[in-house]
């Protein structure tokens, strides 16, 4: 009957410690790797990072357009750009013009 009860005083207490420490790291590791974790986290930063220098680009590329669009807007055209685009889609050049492309 002691050794029950000694059993008991012992084997109830850890059982418990055993039961919580699972719990708990149950909950830290989510915490950690879990699709809301730490990890997860770093990563959406960095994701944010790469979207962010993107789009940074595309609003300089938007601006680029945007200017040559006013250059040939009616009111403003401006006939060098003109030219130089008409020559570029069809490719055609006279016979005594030499015509050199600078890409910006």
């Amino acid at each position: 009957m002691v050794k029950r009860r000694r059993l008991r005083a012992i084997l109830i207490p850890l059982v418990l410690y055993a039961v919580s420490g699972a719990a708990a790291s149950y909950f830290v590791w989510h915490a950690y790797n879990g699709s809301r974790g730490l990890k997860a986290k770093e990563e959406y930063r960095v994701k944010i990072e790469g979207l962010s220098t993107h789009l940074n680009s595309l609003q300089d590329e938007r601006i680029g357009w945007e200017r040559r669009v006013r250059m040939m807007g009616a009111d403003s055209l401006d006939r060098d750009l003109l030219e130089e685009q008409a020559r570029v889609t069809l490719g055609r050049v006279h016979k005594d013009e030499l015509i050199l492309f600078y890409r910006p």
